[in-house]
């Protein structure tokens, strides 16, 4: 259990670096961080940092094609987690 939660703190916190590193890349017009990054860490457990990120940073809460896949991995998580807890899986 203790891996676990050590796996999920530090991906948690990569993606919240992540997306704000991508602020700052987006307020200074440099190179930014691929999207489809940021979803692939927030799909491997890292979704409670990037939704951290986004309500702090306000980055990427306007762009309504980020918050529909922002939103599809963050209800596919919830779902296992329920169907887990529910021993369904």
């Amino acid at each position: 259990m203790n891996v676990l939660l050590l796996y999920f703190f530090l991906v948690n916190s990569m993606c919240f670096i992540l997306a704000g590193y991508d602020k700052r890349m987006a307020i200074k017009r440099k190179r930014r961080i691929p999207e489809n990054t940021l979803f692939t860490v927030a799909f491997v457990g890292g979704s409670i940092g990037l939704l951290t990120a986004m309500l702090l940073f306000t980055h990427k809460t306007s762009k309504t094609s980020f918050i529909v896949k922002f939103s599809m991995i963050l209800l596919l998580q919830i779902a296992l987690v329920y169907l887990k807890l529910t021993d369904k899986i």
